[in-house]
């Protein structure tokens, strides 16, 4: 009787696990192919919104531009995707993408159409609201709210070498030039120092400390501008910094290897 009991529990008990590695295994297939398909979806449309649009105007060809590359980096993400947290890296790619698109479109006089999700980099970045001027080391640099022939270069918010950027228009690029160069440079980190810093907010920047208190500061007070809770945790030494899922870089030396992506 004893032996009965044993072998029906045995019997039951090989039965659960049986049970719960297939249900495992159907519910992680579910979130695979969910994750696919979002991503894909994103995808589409920024194919879509790159294949249609064309502006004369600069700022909206650089946008137009940057939204290609991020268009051709998502397909090269969704080729190579195995889990579900490469195809949420290759729908964040989709939907920086889409942010450039939106940027483009507000560049071109047209409405910048439906809402996209909020990218993970842009948390915790803010949104610059007032123009400003500064000089570094002989060399003129300006930032603001709106897209001009001064301000060509869209850039959707994240952070570079750890330090928030908010979202705005730029007169050159210098977040590429951070990312490749270093901090402490021309067309570095210290170009973001004296745009954002309180320490260059006095009456000899040319009207930089009020644009920094009437503007940027407003993100720190709406949670936005230096907080490194989010952005710090999703991109410093995380899925995307050292060790992540694309690691080393922006996406380069992991999973997905290779130039920027």
């Amino acid at each position: 009787m004893e032996y009965v009991l044993f072998l029906a529990l045995a019997v039951m008990i090989i039965g659960f696990l049986a049970y719960w590695r297939v249900s495992s295994g159907s519910r992680k297939e579910r979130e695979l192919a969910d994750a696919r398909a979002d991503a894909q979806r994103w995808y589409e449309r920024l194919g879509g919104q790159v294949m249609n649009l064309h502006g004369d105007e600069a700022a909206a060809r650089q946008a137009l531009a940057d939204a290609s590359e991020r268009y051709n980096a998502a397909g090269g993400q969704l080729d190579q995707a195995k889990s579900t947290r490469q195809f949420e890296l290759a729908r964040e790619t989709a939907l920086e993408g889409l942010a450039y698109i939106r940027a483009a479109r507000v560049a071109m006089g047209l409405d910048p159409g439906p809402e996209v999700p909020q990218l993970a980099a842009a948390r915790g970045a803010g949104t610059l609201t007032k123009e400003r001027e500064v000089s570094v080391q002989g060399q003129t640099f300006k930032a603001g709210p709106q897209s001009g022939p001064q301000t060509p270069y869209y850039y959707p918010g994240g952070r570079v070498n750890g330090r928030p950027v908010p979202q705005g228009w730029y007169s050159t690029p210098v977040w590429k030039t951070a990312l490749a160069t270093g901090a402490g440079v021309v067309g570095g980190m210290l170009i973001f120092d004296a745009l954002f810093s309180p320490a260059f907010a006095d009456p000899g920047m040319g009207g930089f400390g009020e644009g920094y208190s009437d503007g940027y500061q407003e993100g720190l007070e709406d949670g936005g501008g230096f907080d490194g809770g989010d952005s710090g945790g999703d991109y410093g030494g995380g899925d995307y910094g050292g060790g992540g899922d694309f690691g080393g870089g922006d996406f380069g030396g992991g999973d997905f290897g290779g130039g920027d992506f």
